[in-house]
């Protein structure tokens, strides 16, 4: 045998840290609004982990807590009990200049409204956070979202001359563009027609598979859901399931037993 081949063989494996699949997790996550008798449990003690590189949809019925999940995960909410992590950083308890920060650096957003600037053209709206922060995009990468946006001939066009669904894309294209390590999308397609919403959410699900981002949806739509790699279901403030490789017709049929379910917990008892 060979030194090359002893020095091989007596070289430890690298050892990969299993948080790096991890881009967010949550343990005893709990939210309460109020206090007193009047408080309400949007989350109750959520246990979660989102992987890195993965689309993860999140559902519920009304008032479930599904977007409070999202507000505190992204570290837009205050948690009342628990601890939120973005990767290995600890957000929980951060004061508010650090999570202004870590949102800017480290999170892109969509949201069901585009909060697009109208003065600005599409180019100006999809790198107005990096100049606010100061910071230059990466040529090469903006060049790549534009294109997987297909938003190279709109990019001197104002909102009010985009559609619903170009919009939608700007502010997709404005969430990547600092290829952040977690997209959170809030009903990304509850403003748009059937069409322009099945654009986005094939976008979103390009940044995936071809971009390598890491994004997590909430939405209503069973549609919408099963263009992700995994459903969370929510139920007052806790999960109660979870699929993987869903399809619309097996989300629906989940989202229907909730329903049943929680009308008869909710059924007041006969005499």
């Amino acid at each position: 045998m060979s030194r090359t081949e002893e020095a091989a063989l007596s070289t430890p494996a690298p050892v990969h840290d299993p948080a790096d699949a991890i881009a967010a997790r949550a343990r005893g996550l709990t939210k309460a609004y109020g206090s007193g008798e009047t408080a309400v449990l949007a989350l109750d003690s959520v246990d979660v982990d989102i992987a890195r590189g993965r689309f993860t949809a999140v559902m519920g019925p009304s008032g479930s807590g599904k977007s409070t999940l999202m507000h505190c995960l992204a570290g837009l909410d205050n948690v009342s009990a628990g601890q939120v992590w973005l990767g290995a950083t600890e957000i929980t308890g951060l004061k508010e200049r650090e999570l202004t920060r870590l949102r800017r650096d480290r999170i892109g957003f969509m949201f069901q409204s585009f909060n697009l600037i109208p003065t600005l053209n599409a180019a100006e709206n999809i790198t107005l956070p990096m100049d606010i922060a100061g910071k230059k995009p990466d040529e090469k990468w903006l060049d790549q979202v534009i294109d997987t946006l297909g938003l190279r001939d709109r990019l001197r066009h104002r909102p009010a001359q985009l559609s619903g669904g170009q919009q939608q894309r700007v502010a997709c294209a404005r969430a990547l563009v600092s290829r952040p390590e977690l997209i959170f999308a809030d009903e990304p397609t509850g403003n748009l027609d059937s069409r322009a919403g099945l654009e986005v959410l094939g976008f979103l699900r390009d940044a995936v598979d071809q971009l390598g981002q890491t994004v997590v949806m909430v939405t209503h739509d069973p549609g919408a859901a099963a263009h992700s790699d995994l459903v969370i279901f929510l139920g007052d403030g806790r999960i109660v399931d979870e699929m993987a490789r869903p399809t619309a017709e097996a989300v629906l049929e989940r989202m229907k037993r909730f329903d049943v379910i929680r009308g008869a917990a909710d059924a007041p008892e006969e005499d």
